[in-house]
């Protein structure tokens, strides 16, 4: 490309795509930190990781949607809404983002829910969503699959998918993050896509914490499919396919990060067998666990499809109301599922 490709967000993840985008075209890192981009700038490193020269650091998000046209926003779903607030103004009809939040924005609505009030589907919105409502942008896409940002950052070979409905987008998106350590797929269900990577992050905690609670394979299993279940459940409930669940963007994503000690959910969950509480984890881990949001918005979303999500509900119950671990696998292996497999 002839100009540089942005990347919003100087967090694990959001290195570890500059890097990858740094094999085939300069790239323009957005810090609003001052100090960590005059670092970046003079010492090309970031969270320990060594940084390509290709990669220049700014802290004006003006000048990056002046010089990029493409961008890849990659910041916390909370803090997705305020990032569009800042970038918004700037971007244009050409521009084209291809966001890599695994979660979902509810604004002004997260409080209802500890308040009495659900969080329903109207107050829900994926990051694909809120960029086309907060800017004039028209093609967007979604970054998913199993992306662990040290993995990445270690040169480790991985895939991902691009999912958009736009083919210019899936293809963009393919020509400069490829490499020898990156294999991209294309999907046209973006919003299967981003449902599978947020929805899988709390299924991440509930294996985490089984380990943590020193159990084995077996049951760890038994969640990850059951909880699979789960999320093609809420997916077609939302619009969605089930394409998306049965590929890199859920079944490949949901198996690398609820089985790592990577990955700051299954890490979540883990402590939280250990004897930690929610509250003391979330203070002390540096980036979000996004499947603790997660859980909260997908308990009153199920109560407003009629879904049947036990898995849903036990691990809400764990982490907001530190419900007995052993009154929750009784539960676990008892609930009368009545099929094997019953979403095909």
């Amino acid at each position: 490309m002839d100009k540089p490709v942005g990347v919003i967000g100087a967090g694990s993840f959001g290195t570890a795509i500059a890097n990858l985008l740094a094999y085939n075209t300069d790239v323009l890192l957005y810090s609003r930190k001052q100090s960590l981009v005059d670092h970046i700038n003079t010492q090309h490193e970031n969270l320990g990781i060594s940084l390509p020269k290709r990669i220049r650091a700014t802290n004006n998000i003006k000048e990056l949607a002046d010089q990029c046209i493409l961008i890849f926003p990659v910041v916390p779903s909370v803090s997705f809404r305020a990032m569009m607030l800042d970038l918004g103004p700037h971007l244009r009809p050409y521009h084209v983002l291809i966001h890599g939040t695994k979660g979902f924005d509810v604004s002004g609505i997260e409080e209802q829910s500890t308040n009495g009030q659900p969080i329903l589907r109207k107050h829900v919105k994926t990051m694909s969503e809120l960029i086309t409502e907060m800017s004039s942008v028209v093609r967007v896409g979604c970054l998913s699959g199993p992306n662990l940002a040290k993995e990445i950052m270690e040169g480790q070979p991985t895939a991902t998918v691009i999912a958009s409905k736009f083919d210019e987008v899936i293809s963009l998106g393919k020509k400069v993050l490829s490499s020898k350590h990156f294999h991209v797929f294309g999907n046209y269900d973006i919003l299967g896509a981003e449902l599978a990577g947020a929805l899988k992050n709390m299924i991440a905690i509930g294996s985490g914490l089984l380990k943590g609670k020193g159990l084995g394979k077996n049951i760890q299993a038994m969640l990850i499919t059951r909880g699979w279940r789960e999320m093609i459940y809420f997916g077609k409930a939302m619009g969605a396919t089930s394409k998306a669940f049965f590929g890199t963007a859920g079944i490949a994503d949901l198996v690398a990060t609820a089985t790592s000690k990577k990955s700051r959910n299954y890490t979540f969950g883990f402590r939280l067998g250990q004897g930690e509480t929610a509250e003391e984890i979330k203070t002390s881990m540096p980036e979000l666990a996004e499947g603790v949001r997660t859980l909260k918005i997908a308990k009153d979303l199920a109560k407003e499809y009629h879904l049947r999500v036990p898995i849903t509900e036990m691990l809400y119950n764990l982490v907001f109301h530190e419900y007995d671990f052993d009154r929750v696998i009784n539960f676990l292996m008892t609930y009368p599922y009545d099929v094997d497999v019953d979403f095909l």
